[in-house]
């Protein structure tokens, strides 16, 4: 256990963080469910949509640093590789 003020806050800040962070993962995974629902029942417009929101979800936790720059923009491409594919 911390012996000092700084790192008793530290402890709790970080706590805080994790759940912010585990949120956000949340978010992007549930937004990532919705497009690939909406992929499978042949629903064109609504997962275009929805490609919309994953990307912007990825694009807000690579800046907010839950995930990796390089994470977000592999999972960005294959999930518009495979709109691309359904619609070709």
């Amino acid at each position: 256990m911390a012996h000092n003020k700084s790192a008793l806050k530290r402890i709790k800040q970080d706590a805080q963080k994790r759940l912010r962070n585990r949120a956000r993962k949340s978010s992007i995974a549930t937004a990532e469910k919705k497009f690939i629902k909406a992929l499978e029942s042949g629903n064109l417009e609504g997962a275009q949509a929805a490609l919309t929101a994953v990307i912007s979800a990825y694009d807000r936790g690579a800046k907010k640093g839950v995930i990796s720059k390089a994470k977000a923009d592999r999972k960005k491409s294959r999930l518009t590789v495979r709109l691309n594919k359904t619609q070709a």
